[in-house]
């Protein structure tokens, strides 16, 4: 039986969508509280392992999610001059029969689990936010900015890497760090005979592909940046083509002319990390997803592990009967994971930036990847 009758989740992003649909599964009345008035994410691709499919499977979303985009299996290696090195193994997760990876359109995605959300029966709010909070024994009062004030039995803050839950509660916790890197990420035509992703390994810089539908494909590029700086996006086709030009291979040289193209959607992102130490609640608001765990991308798993903590802390609250109980039982099954993530994540990078042992990014590589097939 739950601890708690009602919630409100504050963000609607993949984490803040899982645990909203979740916990309704459970018995318990959601409130979701989106500032985006539109509900429209940003991005181009995203790529999405095989334990991010199990979770999308969990959500009841998988099928939705395979027919819109690429599912796949394996990942094409190569050198800057286009030498075929190996094709990496994707293993195959345990407990399900998803596909071992694959990609899909970011907006897409988001718009399967919105729909998904909305037919859990959770109440959605966009275009508000919550303005302040306090908490009592049992409940935590809410001031929202439209003027209302409700009250919950718990607040789940999935609000992102900047966000303000954490802020308020946590102050302690430091500003994100720059960690070296950034990431370019584009949408190009997916050719034909391209069945799964695809990376090219160059001095300081890598770029890759993952098809996200029958005829696109995800681009990215991750670059050596020793300063975090501004970069016009103005110059974003003509820096992203200058990256490319290196790589000698057809299929990335044919991507340069279409870097000029307005579908391309280039975005770049400097990249920082974060891991909030356990626990993730004060009282009775707790964090999940990016607030307290965001990584880099080098695991395509930053999403995956906030889906999989809006899931284990809806699972959790509908099988205690104490809201302690179901807090300390979701710490126990997600830290360790997620640190594990941004942790290996972290690792990976930094042997990039220094250029360091080939062999230990790649034991990392398979390590990190058989240790996410396991069950959460």
């Amino acid at each position: 039986m739950t601890a708690i009758k009602n919630a409100l989740v504050v963000g609607g992003g993949f984490s803040g969508m899982a645990a909203a649909i979740t916990l309704q599964r459970a018995g318990i009345a959601v409130d979701l509280l989106e500032q985006d008035a539109s509900w429209c994410p940003l991005g181009a691709g995203i790529t999405v392992s095989g334990a991010t499919l199990r979770a999308l499977e969990t959500l009841g979303v998988y099928p939705q999610i395979a027919a819109a985009g690429a599912p796949t299996s394996g990942l094409d290696l190569y050198t800057q001059s286009g030498q075929h090195l190996t094709t990496l193994r994707t293993p195959p997760v345990m407990g399900s029969s998803v596909a071992d990876t694959g990609g899909i359109l970011r907006p897409v995605m988001a718009r399967i689990l919105a729909d998904a959300t909305r037919a859990a029966g959770v109440n959605v709010t966009l275009g508000q936010t919550w303005t302040d909070l306090e908490q009592s024994d049992d409940q935590v009062h809410v001031q929202f900015s439209d003027g209302q004030r409700r009250s919950y039995d718990l607040v789940v803050g999935a609000d992102g890497v900047h966000s303000k839950l954490r802020d308020r509660l946590m102050p302690e916790v430091p500003p994100l760090q720059y960690i070296g890197q950034g990431v370019w990420r584009a949408v190009a035509r997916r050719p034909e005979g391209l069945e799964r992703g695809a990376m090219w390994f160059g001095q300081h810089i890598k770029c890759g592909v993952n098809p996200v539908s029958a005829t696109q494909m995800y681009v990215y590029i991750t670059e050596d940046r020793p300063t975090k700086e501004h970069i016009d996006p103005a110059t974003w086709p003509a820096v992203v083509k200058g990256l490319l030009a290196p790589f000698s291979h057809p299929l990335v040289q044919d991507l340069i002319p279409q870097m000029d193209l307005p579908e391309a959607a280039i975005d770049y992102r400097p990249l920082a990390n974060l891991l909030v130490p356990a626990p993730w609640n004060r009282g009775r608001v707790v964090l999940i997803g990016d607030t307290v765990a965001a990584t880099t991308p080098h695991l395509a798993s930053g999403a995956g592990i906030g889906i999989e903590s809006g899931i284990v802390l809806g699972e959790e609250l509908g099988r205690h009967s104490d809201l302690q109980a179901a807090l300390d039982a979701f710490h126990a099954r997600r830290f360790e994971r997620c640190r594990m993530v941004v942790k290996n994540s972290e690792r990976l990078c930094k042997i990039e930036i220094d250029g360091g042992d080939k062999a230990e990014h790649a034991q990392i590589m398979r390590d990190s990847l058989l240790a996410l097939t396991q069950p959460i």
